[in-house]
């Protein structure tokens, strides 16, 4: 295979995943690591890819990057469905407890199909009330008048981008709760640098989600494995279950375990 044909099909497959490594690409084509990594300089100088450490992603990946809510509900709906379809499984029928619902768009498919199982659910369920606490304008308004679920809107100044509130009021709520799940978005999950978000502001606020809840539970669809964006706000250590629709690759499939973390691909 020539030089050009390979690196057309390296870039093909960054495009389609939205990154790979070297020792996969190097399998991949039975070629040196060195020579992928002269592929990759080729092809980040032809502005195909971007060049990260350990591999390269698409150009569209920076790390202050994100598409508006209204863009990601559209993006990945049936994988989207699925992890959600596997977070409510994880919510009591009998609508005993609390759940807090960050922003984001699996989160969101997460509130749509419990405003439906609720709505149906309510004959059975008359007189309880499962308490839902959420940040997210979005997801308050699908929430908000269902039986059965009594609605906690977190306040503060609303980001435009996800529609969620942000700023030192929302993070000092967040830190008063004690909520026994939290279903959280990231915009990537990555062995070393675990969760991130591009907004500082946003990243705030999920810290104190993920250091006020009994439990943490992410929801990321497989776009978001291996990604880092510019501001950490948790660490692997501190989930406690990944839902997603891939199988992890190796090394955040081993960071995860070495963390204890559960992963379940829906």
């Amino acid at each position: 295979m020539f030089a050009e044909e390979r690196q057309q099909l390296i870039a093909g497959l960054i495009s389609a995943s939205g990154r790979a490594s070297v020792t996969d690409l190097a399998e991949r084509f039975s070629i040196t690591t060195e020579t992928i990594r002269r592929d990759l300089a080729a092809l980040e100088a032809a502005g195909s890819v971007r060049r990260v450490h350990g591999g390269a992603v698409s150009p569209e990946r920076f790390s202050t990057t994100e598409e508006s809510i209204l863009e990601r509900t559209v993006q990945r709906q049936p994988e989207k469905t699925r992890i959600a379809e596997a977070a409510l499984a994880l919510i009591p029928k009998d609508h005993s407890g609390s759940v807090l619902i960050d922003a984001g768009s699996s989160t969101e498919a997460l509130a749509d199909l419990l405003a439906a199982r609720t709505a149906a659910g309510s004959a059975q369920n008359s007189g309880a009330e499962l308490v839902v606490i959420t940040h997210a304008l979005p997801i308050a308004m699908k929430l908000s008048g269902e039986p059965g679920i009594a609605l906690h809107l977190l306040g503060g100044k609303v980001r435009g981008l996800t529609q969620a509130a942000v700023g030192q009021s929302t993070v000092e709520a967040a830190r008063r709760i004690r909520p026994d799940i939290a279903f959280i978005g990231t915009n990537g999950i990555h062995a070393a640098f675990g969760l991130s978000t591009p907004d500082p502001e946003e990243a705030a606020v999920k810290a104190a989600f993920v250091q006020s809840a009994r439990r943490i539970v992410v929801l990321a669809d497989s776009s978001k494995l291996d990604a880092e964006t510019l501001v950490q706000f948790a660490s692997l250590k501190d989930l406690d279950t990944l839902i997603t629709d891939t199988k992890p690759s190796r090394a955040l499939a081993d960071a995860l375990a070495e963390a204890g973390v559960e992963v379940v691909v829906a």
